[in-house]
Parts: structure tokens; sequence; C-alpha cells
């Protein structure tokens, strides 16, 4: 039982490195395959189609189904689709691969989530989700930075065999180490917000049905939640799917200078984790409001100081952690308003900040195309952010005024 939540981690860091390294890869998957940065930056999009699609359809499909065997399963899609990645002879079959990989990918992180709340000892609930979650803050600190080292000594598929061989040692670890929970937490919730930040929950329907659970969603709260996530994060997403050429283009760092800032970036977001999920326990509409707006302000700093070496240095690490302090309100948000059924509302949630890194792919590429130039990607992030204070504001509105 000791070992469950450790095995379960790492399954965690290698999916989560997996789709957040094309950050620092981008610029070596189109020179190699002959496409434009905006074409490589739909590969991002393609990911995100994938978890669209397969986070709300996969779980409620599979509510029924034995944890451990579904989960290894799921990680078997994900070693194949990350070894078709890394073999792909052309770009159709990568963007096909990565909507395989993303498939699966909600669907596991709920499932996981509910073995490791069962499996934890009473009153422990909150803090074993915390570990389990810190996985993908890992991710973004080591994952993608040493991934972008890798991409750059032995080119980009071997990026993606890595990540492969990662998620394989971690199916090897569930198959022995994880036990096989059938009946994994019935009506059991589990949420945290300070600790990593990263407000979760988890529960299973027990009796319920896919589609008494897809119910929820009928409620203009939960609609609003999710909506926050979707447009509130869309803004520095642009930015993230973009971080390669922005800084080396745009700024002048070296290419061998990306694995760096993804490190600093990433240290920023566990920093802004920790204290956003702080603020979000003392006042949750009121800090997401001030921190969306903190991050709109930020994406012009960075528009405005994107000629500097050591200033952009510095706003890399400003906005990884203001963009990350404002997640664990919004999924603490999320939890809240779908009680009822909160894995599959985690599982919807994660693929509304998928919307959102769609929608922020495709945007930055048309603004690319559009002839506005990399840089402009700040200020028309800053917008989008503007975008997601209004909808946060409307719902914050709606949830003072009485039923």
């Amino acid at each position: 039982m000791r070992l469950t939540v450790p095995s379960l981690m790492l399954c965690v860091f290698g999916i989560t490195t997996g789709e957040f390294v094309i950050a620092g890869i981008l610029p070596d998957i189109a020179t190699d395959l002959a496409v434009s940065i905006p074409a490589a930056g739909l590969l991002v999009t393609a990911y995100a189609i994938g978890m669209i699609v397969g986070g709300p359809v996969l779980t409620a499909l599979t509510a029924r189904f034995p944890r451990k065997p579904l989960i290894l399963v799921l990680l078997g899609i994900t070693v194949a689709g990350n070894l078709a990645s890394a073999l792909a002879p052309a770009y159709g079959v990568l963007f096909a691969a990565r909507i395989v990989t993303a498939l699966v990918t909600s669907t596991f992180f709920a499932n996981a989530i509910v073995i490791a709340v069962s499996t934890a000892a009473p009153g422990k609930q909150a803090s074993t989700v915390s570990k389990l979650v810190f996985g993908m803050n890992l991710s973004m600190i080591l994952g993608a930075p040493i991934g972008t080292f890798i991409g750059e000594d032995h080119g980009w598929r071997a990026t993606f065999l890595a990540v492969a061989a990662c998620c394989a040692a971690g199916l090897l670890l569930v198959w022995r180490l994880v036990p096989d929970v059938r009946d994994a937490g019935a009506g059991t919730g589990a949420g945290t917000g300070a600790g990593t930040g990263a407000g979760t929950g988890a529960g299973t329907g027990g009796g319920t049905s896919a589609v008494a659970e897809l119910r929820v969603f009928r409620a203009r709260d939960v609609q609003l939640a999710i909506a926050v996530t979707a447009v509130g994060n869309a803004g520095l997403l642009m930015v993230f799917t973009f971080f390669a050429p922005l800084v080396t283009n745009v700024t002048g760092f070296p290419a061998a200078s990306v694995a760096v800032l993804l490190l600093v970036y990433g240290v920023g977001a566990a920093v802004g984790n920790f204290a956003g999920g702080r603020l979000s326990d003392r006042a949750p509409m009121r800090s997401q409001l001030g921190l969306l707006g903190v991050l709109a302000a930020a994406l012009v700093l960075m528009w405005a100081v994107s000629g500097s070496l050591v200033l952009t240095a510095v706003m890399v690490f400003v906005l990884g952690a203001v963009g990350f302090s404002v997640i664990p309100g919004m999924q603490a948000r999320v939890l809240s308003t779908a009680s009822a059924a909160p894995t599959l509302a985690m599982a919807v949630n994660a693929s509304a900040y998928q919307l959102a890194a769609a929608f922020a792919a495709w945007l930055g590429g048309r603004v690319i195309d559009g002839g506005f130039g990399l840089r402009s990607l700040y200020v028309v992030a800053a917008a989008v952010t503007l975008a997601g204070i209004a909808v946060s504001s409307y719902a914050w509105r709606r949830a003072r005024v009485p039923a």
C-alpha cells in the first residue's frame, strides 16, 4: 500500500511530461518534418482534442470497470502512443499519435486519484491526492527541461522514446505494487488546495449510472466553473505553446537555453501552485479575479521587456508563478459545484483546460500567419485573459445572488 502513490506519481510524471515537453522541442519538430512553427503548434491542439473527447466520454463509459486492469490498459495505450510519436515518419502520423495518446489521459488521472484516495489512511485523503498531483508539478520542474535537453542532444524523437520508457516503468510498478481496488471509495471525495496548490477531487458514483452523473452538468454554476477554466487559462497557454520560438527568435536566447528557461518556468509554477492554494482557501473568488488581473498585466509586461535577456528570464518565472496560482481556485470551484459527480467533473474540467490549449495553439498560429509577429502573442494573450476575468466576474456575481 505504501508504494501505491509513488507508483502512480511516476505514471503522472511521465504522462504530463509528454504533454508539456512539446513546448521545448517545437522548433526541432518543425524543422525535421518540414512544417511551419504554427503547424507544429497544432500538435498541442491534437493532444487537446484527444483529452477533450476522451476525458468525459471514456471516463463515463468505463465508470464500472475494475480500476487496476483499466489503468493498466490506459498506460499501455500511453506507451504505444509515445512510441508512435517517436517513430512517426510524417507530420500527419505524429498528429494522429498525439490524439491517441491524449484520449486516455484524463480517464487515467481520474481513476488514479480514486485508487490513491481508497488506499489512504483515514483523514489522509487530501494529502494523498496532493502527493499524486505533485507528479504533475515535477513534470514541469524536471520533466519538460530534461526532455528538452534530450531533444537538443539526441533529437526530438529521443524525447518521446524517453517518455515512453518512463510510462512503461510506471506500468510495471502499477502491475506489481498497486492493489486491485474494485470498489474505490464509492461516494468518497477528496480535495486539496494548499499543499500542491492544485485543488483536485476524486469520487466514484457507486451505484449511479453514467447518465446520472452526466446530469450534474446541467447546472449553470457547473457550466460556468468549467468555462472559467477554459477561458481563464487560454492566454497563458498561448504563450507556453510557442515558448521556444518566443524566447529564441524574439528575445535572442540561444536554443540551448530553452531547457533552463523551462526549468525556471516550472519552479515558478510550483511556487504559484502553493501560494494560489493558500489564497484560494482564504478568499476564493476575490483571489481568482485578482490573480487573473495580475496575469494579464504580467503578459503585457512580458511584451514590454521581451528584448532584454535578464528581464525576460525574470518574467518567465513570474508568468509560471502567476499563471499556475489561478488553478487551485478554479479546481476547487468545479468540485464545490459538482459534488454529485466529482470524478467525472474533474475529467471534464481537464478537457476544458485542453480546450483552452487547443484554442490557444490555433489562435497563436493565426496571429503569426497574419503577419503580426511572434511578439504580439503576449498582447493577444493578455486580451484573452481579460475575457477570463469577465467570465469569472459573471460567475462570482451569480454565486452571490441568493437562489
